[in-house]
């Protein structure tokens, strides 16, 4: 019998491959991902034994950045998203953070529908606006959406 149920796992050295194909293959970005810089927790999300997604958690005291999530195109659909961004928020809560910020400019709705808010970039803190991501990796015109954890 096959196990479904959910995980969310650290990432090790050896997941690096996996993530960072991943990641290309979903056009995100992969330059700034430093498994061994202390802001970044890299996750992956496991059905059983099998990988089905991964995402991050990059934090700067009480705010964070929600990043590099992504779920298997072929597990998409069945909810493990959803499941996979509450549990990096309550880990993010765990860790202290109290805000949760992102960037996108293909899943907008996807985070809506999980009660993140537009937000101007200007109106982000400078420690998430000085990030890589914010800085340099994700266009301008990616959305700037936030929640409170």
């Amino acid at each position: 019998m096959t196990d479904h149920t959910l995980s969310l796992e650290p990432a090790t050295d050896a997941d690096r491959p996996y993530v960072e194909t991943l990641l290309g293959r979903n056009g995100l970005p992969t330059d700034d991902l430093d498994p061994h810089r202390d802001t970044l927790s890299l996750y992956v999300c496991y059905r059983g034994d099998e990988r089905v997604g991964i995402g991050g958690i990059e934090t700067y005291g009480t705010d964070a950045l929600l990043r590099s999530v992504v779920v298997e195109e072929e597990a998409r659909g069945e909810g493990i998203g959803r499941a996979l961004c509450e549990t990096l928020e309550e880990r993010a809560a765990a860790m202290g953070v109290r805000r949760l910020y992102l960037l996108t400019t293909t899943a907008s709705d996807f985070f809506f529908d999980l009660g993140y808010e537009r937000l101007d970039r200007a109106d982000v803190p400078a420690s998430i606006r000085e990030t890589s991501q914010f800085s340099e990796l994700c266009p301008s015109s990616a959305g700037c959406l936030c929640t409170s954890v």
